[in-house]
């Protein structure tokens, strides 16, 4: 169905949207944070964050890339987004413009508590 996001067919998709791209220096920093599986304590894994909080964080990059925070004051082609999650209490995200005109997340900060 054109026009229409197949994950919820209420929701219309915006001709603004852009491709999203994470980098391998994101999934290394990741890691770094949250480990490749669960803590003792039920603390999320990388993986987790991948599959249930970085997918809002990608739509807010993709839909809304132009109103999120400038990095820099003179560039506007890097972004960051401070989002809560269903698994971390904050996760901070910095994305770039490519020039292809994708955006290319590189760097997460995580806090858990």
């Amino acid at each position: 169905m054109a026009g229409v996001h197949r994950g919820n067919p209420s929701r219309p998709v915006s001709a603004a949207r852009r491709v999203v791209r994470v980098d391998a220096h994101f999934f290394d920093a990741l890691d770094a944070i949250l480990g490749p599986s669960r803590g003792p304590n039920g603390e999320p894994s990388s993986t987790d964050f991948l599959l249930i909080d970085l997918p809002s964080i990608a739509d807010a990059f993709a839909e809304r890339f132009d109103d999120l925070h400038r990095m820099y004051p003179d560039r506007d082609d890097y972004r960051f987004l401070v989002a809560t999650g269903k698994l971390v209490k904050a996760a901070v995200v910095i994305g770039h413009l490519a020039g292809d005109g994708a955006i290319v997340l590189f760097e997460i900060e995580v806090d858990l508590y």
